[in-house]
């Protein structure tokens, strides 16, 4: 009899775990919030139930006696399929209370500061108390403690947009919870580690370009390499490795984002996973290694091992879409920038009839696409290209894509 896997989380990363776990001849669950998630085709069976419903996620593991739960590239579904599996006594990579610890910021940032890991003045707090904050100078960034994807995540610069942004951050956490910290100037780092017999190894350092004049941290491009100098390399690869030697990682996943002045890099926060949305096709260009690949064969009980090959592209560069308001019907003129060389690959990450409004966070996106060149002005071309000829159609047949945020790659 095949193998039945439970896989929580509906969205475009979770299609290539499904299809591994395919190849392999596993029987695959699929469990999401959402009526029709992208992944949902992929899988042999679906139920829509949310992924942070630890009752829910327990019986349907339990009525489909399942042999493990899994999940690929987001924090809270880690911290469910951890919670999950220990209960039932199913395998997985990470215990809970370790998935706890790295999705907690209260937690991580306290071990931060036990380690000497170089991270922004902060407080933690669950009511506003502006006297704990008297010695930390605006702008400052308010988040909530246990949420991802940027949610109530918001930068403000004075008493009054702190008021409203703590309080909607509280509301985001589910521990009702709110880190305050100093805002540091600088580039921010995407940083894709795996953690081989506790041994940190860096498979790719990209750049991360958010939304101009928005507050709410909101990325629309990764790019790869990140133009860093040597020294910024260096410090990045010592303080994966007192992450993993913190935190008593052995062999895992590993997500760090940073802030780099040039000369400093401070850790804003990481987690047990690789990084979302395209982040697990951007570690194989760079690197060779396939993660998603890792994370079944920790499940399973193997230990993949990393040897990372040369680069694909000197410059990659991952685009991300959002929309205007509407009712996403499809994507028009991407295969024909696929076939050509344009781009090499396009992603879709909402389903057909989607509904949008406002962009909040990275959770907006309708999709993405992907442009390799080895010189920075055969990449730059092939993105004007690719920008100009591509659109996103509504349910009435228009334009919806904010082409206004795919600005020029500099």
């Amino acid at each position: 009899m095949a193998m039945k896997a439970l896989v929580l989380a509906g969205g475009f990363p979770q299609i290539a775990l499904i299809e591994e776990l395919r190849r392999r001849g596993i029987f695959t669950i699929l469990a999401d919030y959402y009526e029709n998630p992208v992944a949902k085709s992929h899988a042999d069976l679906f139920y829509q139930a949310s992924t942070l419903d630890v009752e829910a996620i327990t019986e349907i593991a339990k009525k489909e006696k399942v042999d493990f739960l899994i999940t690929a590239c987001t924090d809270q579904a880690l911290l469910t399929v951890a919670r999950v599996s220990e209960t039932l006594g199913l395998p997985c990579y990470i215990d809970y209370q370790t998935a706890l610890n790295v999705t907690n910021k209260q937690y991580m940032k306290m071990v931060f500061n036990q380690y000497n890991i170089s991270t922004a003045k902060h407080v933690i707090m669950a009511e506003l108390d502006v006297k704990r904050l008297e010695e930390m100078q605006y702008p400052l960034i308010v988040k909530p403690v246990d949420c991802n994807s940027s949610k109530g995540v918001k930068r403000v610069e004075n008493l009054e947009e702190l008021k409203v942004a703590f309080a909607a951050a509280v509301r985001f956490s589910r521990t009702d919870t709110a880190l305050v910290e100093e805002f540091i100037d600088g580039e921010e780092l995407s940083v894709d580690v795996y953690v081989e017999d506790g041994v940190a190894h860096v498979l790719s350092v990209s750049s991360l370009d958010k939304i101009a004049n928005n507050d709410k941290f909101v990325i629309f491009r990764g790019r790869y390499s990140a133009d860093v100098v040597e020294r910024v390399h260096e410090l990045v690869r010592g303080i994966a490795q007192q992450i993993a030697d913190a935190f008593g990682l052995k062999n895992s996943p590993m997500l760090i984002q940073m802030i780099t002045d040039g000369e400093r890099a401070f850790v804003l926060e990481f987690s047990a996973r690789t990084g979302g949305g395209v982040k697990y096709l951007l570690i194989q260009k760079a690197s060779g290694f396939d993660v998603i690949s890792a994370v079944v064969d920790l499940t399973l009980g193997k230990k993949p091992h990393v040897e990372k090959v040369t680069p694909q592209n000197r410059y990659i560069a991952n685009e991300f879409i959002y929309c205007k308001p509407g009712r996403f019907d499809r994507l028009d003129g991407f295969e024909e920038l696929k076939t050509d060389g344009t781009i090499s690959d396009y992603y879709l990450f909402k389903w057909q009839g989607a509904e949008f409004d406002t962009i909040e966070n990275s959770g907006d996106r309708v999709g993405g696409f992907t442009v390799q060149a080895d010189t920075m002005e055969a990449l730059r071309e092939k993105h004007r290209r690719a920008v100009a000829a591509m659109r996103v159609l509504d349910d009435r047949g228009n334009d919806m894509m904010r082409r206004d945020l795919l600005t020029d790659i500099e």
